[in-house]
């Protein structure tokens, strides 16, 4: 995995995180604006970072194949043939160790 994609899927971890924990707070508290903004702008940071995943790494998740990156990954070496693991945070998941 290239650094941009490597930093760009920590910033994606980091900005789920976020919507994650706004969420759970705006569960007891569904009027406090400014909690509101931020979700709405963690979503968006979200999104954003997921498209420029998708567009220069390949997709995520199954909802971001498009014609351009269509199953790619098959292309490639899987980790047990020496690739390079792409699993995000289940990297453990895939090592052949």
């Amino acid at each position: 995995m290239n650094q941009n994609c490597s930093q760009l899927l920590d910033y994606i971890t980091q900005v789920s995180f976020a919507v994650d924990e706004v969420v759970l707070y705006l569960d007891t508290h569904p009027y406090d604006p400014a909690a509101l903004d931020y979700y709405h702008q963690a979503v968006r940071a979200r999104e954003n970072a997921m498209k420029a995943y998708a567009t220069t790494c390949g997709p995520l998740n199954f909802d971001q194949v498009t014609s351009e990156n269509n199953w790619n990954w098959i292309n490639s070496a899987w980790p047990w043939e020496g690739g390079i693991c792409t699993c995000g945070n289940m990297k453990n998941a895939c090592s052949t160790r």
